[in-house]
Order: C-alpha cells, then sequence, then structure tokens
C-alpha cells in the first residue's frame, strides 16, 4: 500500500450532511473510509467502460435444470469464451431450480459478451453479471 497522502475537498453542506450520514449509517469510522471506498468504486465501474480493461466477475444464473439441453449449452457456451471461466459452483435449490456461480475475468467486451450468453440461453430464468476489478 503506498503512503497517505492529504488533500481538501469542496462540496455543498447537504451534500456533506448527507455523505457523514450515509457513512455513520454504513458503519465506516470515518469520511476518509469511505471516500476512499467511493474512489475505488468509481475506478472498477472506469476499468468496466474501457473496451480492454482487465475485470473480474461473477456470473449468476437461475435455471430448471430439467430443461433440456441447457447444462449442455450453458458449458459449450463457456467452453467456447475468449474470455476465463476461473470456476463455476452449481447449488440445488429445489427438485427443479438451480442457481450456478460463474466466476470470470478477461476484458470487459469479452466478459460482458460471455455473461450476455449465458443470460440469454434458453431455458434461464434470471440471470445477473456483478462486476469488479482486482486492481484499482
Amino acid at each position: 500500500m503506498s503512503e497517505l497522502e492529504r488533500f481538501g475537498v469542496s462540496m455543498p453542506g447537504d451534500l456533506l450532511r448527507d455523505f457523514d450520514e450515509a457513512t455513520e449509517d454504513a458503519g465506516y469510522a470515518n469520511r476518509s473510509e469511505a471516500l476512499r471506498d467511493v474512489v475505488r468504486d468509481f475506478l472498477v465501474a472506469r476499468r468496466w467502460e474501457l473496451p480492454e480493461g482487465e475485470v473480474i466477475g461473477t456470473v449468476t444464473l437461475v435455471y430448471d435444470h430439467h430443461a433440456r439441453g441447457l447444462e449442455h449449452t450453458l458449458t459449450t457456451v463457456q467452453h467456447d469464451a475468449k474470455a476465463n471461466v476461473i470456476c463455476c459452483t452449481h447449488v440445488h435449490l429445489d427438485h427443479h431450480n438451480c442457481v450456478e456461480v460463474i466466476v470470470v475475468s478477461g476484458s470487459s467486451v469479452e466478459v460482458r459478451k460471455l455473461a450476455n450468453r449465458l443470460i440469454s440461453v434458453r431455458g434461464v430464468k434470471h440471470g445477473q453479471l456483478s462486476c469488479t476489478a482486482a486492481q484499482t
């Protein structure tokens, strides 16, 4: 971790009061800790905006595992992807429904492509991409 630097920030009083209230509600020890997380979130979001930004994400899928050929199709899409599939966790929710969480990495473009392909497979009831990055 690099050395801490101090800087000043100017903002309207009502915005600062709202920020302080949210900081306290979220359990931060102080403004600085909260502001560091805000900056990290901004940097992660920026990395996802860049076509070649190296990112990490999770694709969460809910589907009926009895749907014909669905699991084979999901596996094929993952094998054919240019993004890296790091791991996959499969959980049985009930007799019909499963949730699968797939950890992926690569360029933001390729990770989004993979997520969109998986989410749009016939038989997937719901899917969502959660975005982060290893370095900020």
